[in-house]
């Protein structure tokens, strides 16, 4: 869990010098025209699929892919070595004149997640705003999430916040929620069992319409590592009982920072190709299809 619970913070020479380098394998990389959406890739079936091989998913360590509503730019974070250290940016494809064209943003700043309306770009605890000219320079939410190490925040379509919490490594994160009542934001409050049993709970993703609620955790009933689970909404407003995403989606490895695709067409998640020591991490996608056949039915 190392590689998901630590933020890299890269300052000075060190920080310049990974842009820089990697801008310059950009340039030196030839990316072939190709249609929008999904950087031209096949979409897959009910089984999942390694997204963009070659492309997103390379030989090493590609996590936390999120699209803008428009589906013409991809984020994602990327590990690479510069100078015999391991180094992770935050990396953009964009759709600009019939072609999807990568560039480096910067080194990690938090894992992302654009909010519906596409005005906000959530990075945990930080955000950008987007304006005229691109995305704003990275502001604070503030009091009262500054105090918590939230490693990842969703927000559906009217403004409420679900977000986890790095607990200790007994695997005892918390994930919370924090709605806007009256044009108030609201306190957070920890999701009850259904959502917040076994451990490692984390990396939440919330429906734009409130109406379901996937994460990853280890449940004594899982495939062994963190597996990605479900909680649909219920007709009493409560949260259904976590259902594990099932054995397509969830293996011995760890599974985890699944989130919907904003056109409703595909889930995407992560899981780890290699060691326990996450040397091989690939982002994978599926048809969102099977979050149907798993809600219940009236």
């Amino acid at each position: 869990m190392k590689k998901t619970y630590t933020l890299l913070i890269l300052v000075g020479i060190l920080s310049l010098q990974a842009c820089k380098t990697k801008q310059q394998q950009t340039k030196e990389r030839d990316i072939p025209t190709i249609k929008n959406p999904y950087l031209g890739q096949k979409p897959p079936g009910l089984t999942p699929e390694v997204f963009a091989p070659g492309l997103i998913s390379l030989k090493g360590w590609d996590y936390g892919g999120a699209f803008t509503p428009d589906m013409k730019e991809f984020y994602f974070i990327r590990e690479v070595v510069i100078n015999k250290e391991f180094v992770q940016e935050f990396v953009v494809f964009k759709y600009k004149n019939k072609q999807w064209q990568e560039s480096v943003v910067s080194p990690r700043v938090g894992q992302p997640f654009i909010s519906p309306d596409g005005k906000t770009m959530h990075l945990g605890r930080r955000y950008k705003e987007r304006t005229e000219t691109g995305w704003s320079e990275i502001k604070k939410l503030g009091a009262p999430f500054d105090t918590i190490r939230i490693m990842r925040l969703t927000a559906s379509a009217t403004g409420t916040y679900v977000f986890d919490e790095a607990g200790s490594d007994a695997g005892d994160g918390v994930i919370r929620y924090s709605e806007i009542i009256d044009g108030k934001r609201q306190e957070p409050k920890p999701f009850s069992k259904a959502i917040n049993t076994g451990k490692y709970n984390a990396h939440p993703f919330i429906a734009p319409d409130e109406s379901y609620i996937i994460w990853d955790g280890r449940r004594e009933s899982g495939y062994g590592h963190s597996d990605i689970y479900i909680s649909f909404k219920q007709e009493d407003n409560s949260w259904g009982p976590g259902i594990n995403l099932g054995d397509k989606i969830n293996t011995s490895a760890w599974e985890a920072a699944a989130g919907v695709t904003p056109d409703g067409k595909y889930l995407f998640f992560n899981r780890n190709m290699g060691s326990d020591q996450y040397e091989n991490v690939d982002i994978f996608w599926v048809d969102a299809q099977i979050i149907e056949t798993l809600r219940p039915k009236n």
